[in-house]
């Protein structure tokens, strides 16, 4: 099993660096919503950065929950349409 987890946490982490370049905020920055928009990239971000962080520590399993997390701040505000993410490929399920 550690296998696995290591390659899952490998792949959620390349995920979500390649999900956090295509994201761009879809709504202007100076509204309330464009707040919103660079908050769910500022915490995608920031996931990104934690689960780094758990990954040298050898902690996987918050290493792979953190970019899980991550990952979700993006889907969600693409979800809201806070966030212009691509509609084909593997980074999103909208």
């Amino acid at each position: 099993m550690p296998a696995d987890l290591a390659e899952k946490t490998d792949r959620y982490e390349r995920l979500l660096a390649e999900a956090l370049e295509e994201a761009d905020p879809a709504v202007p920055t100076t509204s309330p919503l464009g707040d919103a928009a660079e908050e769910c990239l500022e915490m995608a971000g920031a996931y990104l950065d934690d689960g780094k962080h758990f990954r040298e520590e050898g902690d996987l399993v918050n290493a792979l929950a953190a970019f899980s997390y991550g990952h979700g701040w993006l889907d969600a505000g693409a979800r809201i349409g806070v966030l212009d993410v691509p509609s084909s490929g593997h980074l999103f399920t909208v």
